[in-house]
């Protein structure tokens, strides 16, 4: 069993006792480390207990549903969030990422599909090796710095989700070129993902959202329309 797996800490929040031991079982048995809460404010002060590498989150609950307890992660902290939804339930799904899920899973789901999406979510979170090194001066607005994991507009650092994080490097390290879709599902999510583009696009309006002035008009950012997306050539524009 691999070390870096034995470490993975694993918060579990559903307030159905027999879902919870099923997820544990399945996880534990594959070397995660598994924390257990059974409503939203158990949630929360467990994720301040054992500062779990990822999270897994039921949307229907008593207390604080699934998306309130999302909310106030977000407020504190950029920890991976997989939602748990009901079979049918696409507005939960599309709601859950809106709000700052890094995925879903649809009940009834199976052990491989929970181990597959965990581990998924998890490389996301890992360093990225890449040729690009020091500081990269975008603009005068824009500076990022790969090696520090740092992003800086207008002197001010941004936060960025681990997946928009990954989602940056791949389209920084092709600047100029176009990446397209199936190439950013790879790269970004892994091939458990490639039958899910709305994944690429969602996280492109996000970056938009936090990097561009006006995300109606980018500048940074480019959509190559049928194709994939293309960051800006700022090595040529500044020759």
């Amino acid at each position: 069993m691999p070390e870096a797996v034995e470490r993975r800490r694993i918060l579990v929040v559903d307030d159905e006792e027999r879902m919870v031991r099923f997820i544990r079982m399945n996880l534990e048995h594959d070397g995660f480390q598994v924390s257990e809460a059974f409503n939203g404010k158990q949630a929360i002060q467990k994720m301040r207990d054992v500062t779990p590498d990822l999270i897994l989150l039921d949307v229907m609950m008593p207390d604080l549903d699934g998306f309130e307890v999302l909310e106030t992660i977000r407020e504190i902290s950029t920890v991976p969030v997989i939602m748990l939804t009901a079979k049918g339930e696409e507005d939960d799904r599309v709601r859950g990422l809106e709000h700052g899920a890094d995925d879903y899973i649809i009940k009834p789901f199976s052990t491989r599909e929970l181990v597959s999406r965990v581990k998924a979510v998890l490389r996301r979170t890992e360093g990225i090796s890449g040729s690009m090194h020091g500081l990269l001066e975008i603009d005068k607005r824009l500076k990022i710095d790969f090696d520090r994991r740092e992003i800086w507009l207008e002197g001010k650092l941004v936060k960025l989700r681990p997946t928009e994080y990954r989602l940056l490097f791949h389209l920084v390290q092709n600047a100029g070129w176009v990446v397209s879709h199936d190439q950013l599902l790879q790269k970004v999510w892994g091939y458990e993902y490639r039958d899910e583009p709305h994944y690429v696009r969602l996280y492109i309006n996000y970056l938009r959202q936090k990097l561009e002035k006006d995300p109606a008009d980018p500048k940074y950012i480019l959509t190559e329309r049928g194709v994939g997306y293309r960051f800006v050539d700022y090595k040529r524009e500044k020759a």
